[in-house]
């Protein structure tokens, strides 16, 4: 069971750098000997199979038994196709330790997402912003770490202001850039068509007429008002989305429950079901919540919580719980199952977090080390950052 990630201000822009969490290598460190004796470390070495991958790295499990995860930020998309990663593959990296998952996403990293024609003085000032933001993002994950909610939320605040003045910076140079699709190219990567679904020519005339007034207003630098012509234009293809992915029927929904209910019970579920899909569709999330917490209440009287040997087996924790740990949590989470069933839902969250308090050094213990790559050797080939 993997901690949440706390959120980050520059992967939501036109600037992206996504963010990833994974998990595993075998550690041995390079490092010089000065003339005053003490040894500093350059580079960790590491040898360990790949156990899941992702865009921007991979976990490792060392021949050490510890757990990397690996950055490949230094490196291209180009080089990374060429590596061919797979799962259970061994590979060699080495690279520099860093504390944080943020210490990976460096203003180097950022650049390279810029336009060219950025200029120096925009570099500088954006350099320094872009510092800052980090800063201001670290402090509020370590407010979160250290159970200080409303700071973290004023840090990420603080930081969100900071890359709005970036983007405003930035903006001008995208613009300029920009090559938008034409109306058919757009419309295409929906791939209505390939699902035989049919926009009737009225509607694709008014889709095409505001998605150029669109393109016009993004180019004027007009977001506000582009904004709400998009809007329009997924109104107008919000009954072709109903139709690329129709919601579940309650049939469907209901068919992987394993459990027997009453006939009356069902039908009654399924008016709340049919209804609740209804109160979606019509944008009436209060009536939605509300139906949907019926319908839940309802169906929990007919399922048998998991016990909480299932509930740990499901969690899939990669570390052992100690015997008297595990006694102690079996403890807390019947009596979470008890409270639950009584609907004390303040006591339940406080009976959660007592949960996980107990957990807690076990997720600290089984961190992964953080590695930013500088070499990468798959199959007896190196590969180096291009520069």
């Amino acid at each position: 069971m993997k901690k949440p990630i706390k959120k980050s201000w520059v992967v939501a822009s036109a600037l992206t750098i996504g963010m990833a969490v994974l998990t595993p290598l075998q550690a041995g460190a390079s490092s010089i000997e000065p003339t005053n004796g003490v040894t500093i470390q350059i580079e960790q070495q590491i040898t360990g199979t790949i156990k899941s991958i992702s865009e921007d790295g991979v976990d490792l499990k060392g021949r050490d038994g510890k757990k990397y995860y690996i950055s490949f930020y230094k490196f291209s998309k180009e080089q990374l196709i060429k590596m061919n990663l797979v799962e259970g593959q061994e590979i060699t990296v080495e690279g520099s330790l860093v504390e944080h998952y943020l210490d990976f996403y460096t203003f180097e990293v950022y650049k390279k997402e810029l336009p060219k024609e950025v200029s120096k003085d925009d570099l500088t000032k954006l350099e320094k912003m872009y510092n800052e933001m980090r800063k201001l993002e670290k402090e509020a994950s370590k407010a979160m770490e250290n159970k200080e909610p409303e700071v973290a939320e004023k840090k990420y605040q603080e930081a969100g202001k900071i890359f709005e003045e970036m983007r405003k910076i930035t903006k001008p140079y995208f613009l300029a850039n920009w090559q938008p699709q034409t109306f058919e190219e757009y419309l295409g990567d929906f791939k209505f068509g390939e699902n035989n679904i049919v926009i009737a020519e009225n509607d694709k005339i008014q889709l095409k007429a505001i998605y150029e007034e669109w393109v016009k207003l993004e180019k004027d630098g007009q977001e506000e008002r582009a904004n709400k012509k998009m809007e329009k234009f997924h109104e107008i293809l919000q009954p072709y989305f109903d139709k690329l992915s129709p919601p579940l029927t309650f049939e469907e929904f209901m068919a992987d429950f394993e459990f027997d209910i009453p006939a009356a019970s069902l039908a009654k579920l399924k008016t709340l079901y049919e209804d609740a899909q209804k109160a979606e569709k019509d944008d009436n999330p209060e009536l939605y919540d509300k139906l949907w917490k019926e319908f839940h209440y309802i169906l929990d009287l007919f399922t048998m919580p998991q016990t909480f040997e299932e509930f740990i087996a499901d969690a899939d924790f990669e570390f052992k719980i100690s015997k008297a740990d595990s006694k102690q949590l079996k403890q807390i989470y019947e009596e979470i199952l008890k409270l639950d069933k009584m609907e004390d839902q303040e006591k339940v969250g406080d009976k959660w977090k007592e949960f996980y308090d107990i957990l807690e050094p076990y997720f600290k213990a089984n961190k992964e080390v953080l590695i930013s790559a500088s070499k990468v050797t798959v199959n007896g080939q190196d590969y180096l950052p291009h520069k």
